[in-house]
């Protein structure tokens, strides 16, 4: 009676994470993590020792700066996003109508004890990135807004120095947190707007926090216990594949 050894599996490598995209995942780390290391020192400034006016605009103009580099680097990967490579764009990286299925499909595969193999983002972490890019935007949008109404930063700055100047006022006279020149039924007007932009900022950057620590998580368990390869390759854009890909 003959036996036959069981065929191993192929091994190969496969371009996937072009350039544009990589820089976009770190250069946004980076920047995250400066304008969380700031917003910390602007929310506990007083403990810290920062009192005077001068400091905080200072530390709220730096914070401003930062955003812009987040900002400029998030709309580019907006748009790398519709021309990038396949796996670069939304519609490979996003939930489409057939995730539901890819889902329940992929935890069936894994109960059964088998490894799904995912070029792009496996269907749990599509669920992922699109919650992460929506966080994105809305902080972003939301610190643009805060950026106007605090210290008349674009782009809507202006707008809102010619909105909240009294009569015979000059628009571009008006100061940062002080009211000379400003209306103040105007200025009263605005806050609703100015608070609830500004508690959907702190609260979207709360659950950004806590999404990444879970994608964390999930990558360095994806790269221990089931597809290894999946770190490096978001530095030479190569992931390594050991068998057929679910998604090639």
């Amino acid at each position: 009676m003959s036996s036959s050894k069981p065929t191993a599996l192929e091994v190969k490598s496969y371009p996937v994470w072009d350039k544009p995209t990589r820089l976009f995942h770190w250069i946004n780390v980076i920047l995250v993590l400066a304008l969380i290391l700031v917003g910390g020192i602007m929310m506990y400034r007083t403990e810290l020792g920062i009192t005077e006016l001068t400091g905080k605009i200072g530390l709220k103009t730096l914070h401003v700066w930062i955003g812009y580099a987040f900002a400029i680097n998030l709309i580019i990967r907006l748009v790398w996003g519709f021309v990038g490579n396949k796996y670069a764009r939304f519609s490979h990286m996003f939930p489409n109508t057939n995730s539901k299925n890819e889902l329940m499909t992929y935890k069936s595969e894994l109960a059964a004890g088998k490894n799904p193999q995912y070029l792009g983002h496996n269907p749990k972490g599509k669920f992922a990135v699109l919650g992460i890019m929506l966080l994105l935007v809305t902080i972003m949008v939301t610190g643009l807004l805060r950026a106007g109404t605090d210290i008349y930063y674009p782009p809507l700055g202006s707008a809102v120095q010619s909105y909240l100047a009294d009569t015979n006022v000059d628009p571009a006279s008006l100061k940062p947190y002080d009211a000379t020149g400003v209306n103040t039924e105007k200025a009263d007007a605005l806050k609703p707007l100015k608070g609830l932009a500004g508690e959907v900022h702190v609260y979207a950057v709360y659950l950004l926090l806590l999404l990444i620590l879970l994608h964390v998580f999930a990558v360095v368990y994806t790269e221990v216990k089931r597809q290894p390869g999946i770190i490096s390759a978001m530095f030479s854009g190569k992931k390594i594949i050991q068998g057929q890909p679910k998604d090639e």
